[in-house]
């Protein structure tokens, strides 16, 4: 299983597989003997799970995997076995994710492949060597996937299902530990996943170790997490300012005007036919239905297109370099990143202002969460009031533009630390703490509610309330929200509330789509427009199923429940409650988060009108973007297709103009890691 697929899906969401009947109980698991390597898996916030590798006595190589992450469970093992070629010719993977039964088997016999995952099966005639890349299994198993690409060298090696990788070489870094200092040189794994992934081996050119949104590294070494953070982000920056001079050049500045074009008028929430616009020196300088083009003003045909503000997404984890190309890519010139590491996002945010990196502009939390064993990954860990004040100040100190609290936080810490948040004029958001309903969180200072699910605290039953980081946060609501009525008192009372302190909601509703109600072997609404686009191994996590299921509860009360989390959705929004677009997810469900807004009654120009101004005023960025506006800074997106017709034209970028500076979709799709225009 790729590392940072893995690590990355861990972190910020369930990555969900199918649920099979009886996952093989814990205790029945391989136990590591006594002289097993043990790694440990950390971030920032402390140790969120072990991992184990050891041979057996007939040469096969053994995982054990055993992980708490924000109260999510993975207790799994996996048995990898060589075969003549020195290829794998038996995978199995067994026991328990938090998303059902991990089971996955591969076995090579009599020239043919077979595989079965909790997504998939199938077989290929098997002759040359081929490595064949698991949906699920241990992080540390990678281990072997690695050495053997390390192996093959430039000429890559053949994957199954399909592909091939290569591994590239990068820059070495000294750490220290148990067993003496050593050299490790960071390596990228590519042809797998959309972006490199990098990996850490050691001067033997074994796997040492990966650092995602967690670090994957051996006992001992986990105090040098920091350190490898920072030179792998360094790596990965360095690679960035050939990827800024490539797009943004002198002739991309150049005054342009998009010609006999249909235009989203955000601040009216409507569409406007033969439209020419004209930017110059990275603003809106004339919007106009007839137009003199001046000399030396470059010329782009807008008949047959529309143009709209560049998109954002008020949910998006930027946690590399590589991800905020792929944000252009989609039309994304700006988003609102609700936690990831301070270093980084200081670090993109100057390069950024001075030209060295192409990316969106970005809007970063940090997060703050209780210390302990549920606390969220990456975050800032506190243990009292004091500290929780302390942090909000630290993220101050760093230029950054809010806190995100979380949901191990003690409750009685939130007001005093919104407080000075407040103070201090951030913004204040995020998960709500058990015991606390949506309407607790308000009255301690939250300016927006992070995820539909937490939006629904207020109606919940106490058991669901009381529940800390456990997926009953989200399962609860699944249970039991198709039942609320949205004139209860306590639901009346909440709407109001929301509308009248101008309270917004980020919805995410495509994350509770995928974990709730899409099956296990197709592949879910938000990424089928994508399919044929993106790698083999990446296409095939879109077939990702739901979560298992509450007792008492069928697939028919989930789907329910979350058509009327839709329903709510709207029910907000014509109340008054700003709604903010966004994803927690890889960026490309943003389209389709707009989708089910207008599947639920919006139009689309309500709809867009989430991920354009409505999202720049919840950041107070409004007066300067978010809309086509004379005055206001060039960041647009010409799409192919009538937007108004069908919201879903969104996917097709034509161009992107970033603070004025016209970008080719073609391009940015090929830098993005994107085969062809998605359908």
């Amino acid at each position: 299983m790729p590392f940072r697929r893995a690590l990355i899906a861990l972190s910020l969401a369930v990555s969900p597989v199918a649920l099979a009947a009886a996952p093989l109980p814990k205790e029945q698991l391989m136990k590591p003997p006594a002289g097993a390597a043990h790694y440990l898996l950390v971030s920032d916030a402390g140790k969120h799970g072990d991992e184990w590798v050891w041979t057996l006595p007939d040469g096969s190589i053994a995982y054990r995997e055993s992980i708490l992450l924000r109260g999510l469970v993975f207790e799994t093992d996996q048995l990898i076995h060589l075969g003549k070629d020195g290829m794998p010719d038996r995978i199995e993977v067994r026991g328990v994710t938090p998303s059902g039964d991990a089971a996955e088997t591969f076995t090579i016999a009599e020239g043919l492949a077979r595989w079965k995952s909790p997504v998939d099966e199938g077989s290929a005639p098997y002759g040359k060597p081929a490595y064949y890349v698991t949906q699920g299994g241990t992080f540390l198993a990678g281990d072997l996937q690695v050495a053997k690409l390390a192996a093959a060298g430039v000429k890559g090696l053949a994957l199954l299902p399909s592909g091939k990788g290569v591994l590239e070489s990068g820059p070495s870094l000294q750490v220290t530990g148990p067993g003496g200092p050593k050299t490790v040189r960071l390596h990228f794994v590519k042809g797998i996943s959309q972006t490199p992934q990098p990996v850490w081996l050691d001067e033997q050119g074994k796997f040492f170790g990966s650092i995602s949104a967690l670090g994957l590294l051996p006992e001992g070494y986990e105090g040098n997490l920091k350190a490898l953070e920072l030179a792998q982000n360094d790596a990965i920056a360095a690679q960035a300012p050939a990827i800024a001079k490539r797009f943004l050049t002198e002739d991309a500045r150049k005054p342009f005007v998009i010609r006999d074009v249909k235009l989203y008028d955000a601040d009216n929430k409507r569409f406007l036919s033969g439209q020419n616009v004209i930017v110059i020196g990275g603003k809106i300088v004339s919007i106009s239905q007839s137009v003199k083009i001046g000399k030396g003003i470059r010329i782009i045909e807008g008949k047959g297109k529309t143009l709209v503000p560049g998109l954002w997404d008020s949910h998006m984890h930027l946690v590399d370099d590589y991800g905020a190309v792929g944000e252009l890519a989609i039309g994304v010139t700006s988003i609102r990143n609700p936690g990831g590491p301070l270093e980084l996002a200081v670090s993109q945010r100057d390069r950024r202002a001075k030209g060295s990196l192409l990316a969106p502009e970005a809007f970063t939390s940090i997060i703050i969460d209780g210390k302990g064993p549920l606390a969220a990954q990456g975050s800032m860990v506190v243990s009292s009031e004091a500290e929780a004040i302390a942090a909000v100040r630290k993220v101050k100190d760093a230029g950054l533009t809010a806190v995100k609290f979380y949901t191990s936080m003690t409750p009685a810490w939130i007001k005093p630390a919104a407080d000075e948040a407040h103070r201090l004029g951030l913004h204040v958001h995020g998960h709500i703490p058990a015991g606390m309903r949506t309407m607790d969180a308000i009255n301690a200072g939250y300016d927006e509610i992070t995820h539909i699910y937490f939006a629904t605290m207020e109606a919940m039953r106490d058991e669901v309330v009381a529940k800390s980081n456990g997926l009953m946060r989200l399962l609860g609501p699944g249970k039991y929200f198709k039942d609320v009525k949205f004139d209860d008192p306590k639901m009346k009372n909440l709407i109001a509330t929301m509308a009248e302190k101008k309270i917004a909601v980020d919805p995410t509703l495509v994350v509770v789509e995928g974990v709730l109600t899409n099956e296990a072997g197709t592949v879910s609404p938000a990424y089928a427009p994508y399919v044929g686009t993106l790698p083999p191994a990446t296409e095939r996590g879109f077939k990702s199923g739901s979560l298992p299921l509450p007792e008492g509860t069928t697939r028919a009360d989930v789907t329910q429940s979350f058509r009327h989390m839709i329903d709510y959705v709207v029910t907000m929004y014509r109340a008054g409650v700003p709604i903010v677009a966004g994803t927690d997810g890889q960026g490309i469900e943003l389209v389709h988060e707009l989708e089910l807004y207008v599947e639920g009654g919006l139009t689309p120009a309500e709809a867009l009108s989430t991920a354009t101004i409505g999202a720049a005023r919840n950041v107070k960025a409004d007066g300067r973007t978010g809309s086509i506006a004379v005055g206001k800074e060039a960041d647009l997106l010409l799409v192919d297709g009538d937007v108004e017709a069908d919201i879903g034209n969104l996917r097709h970028v034509d161009t992107v103009v970033l603070d004025g500076v016209v970008l080719d979709g073609d391009e940015l799709r090929k830098a993005a890691g994107f085969s062809a225009m998605p359908k």
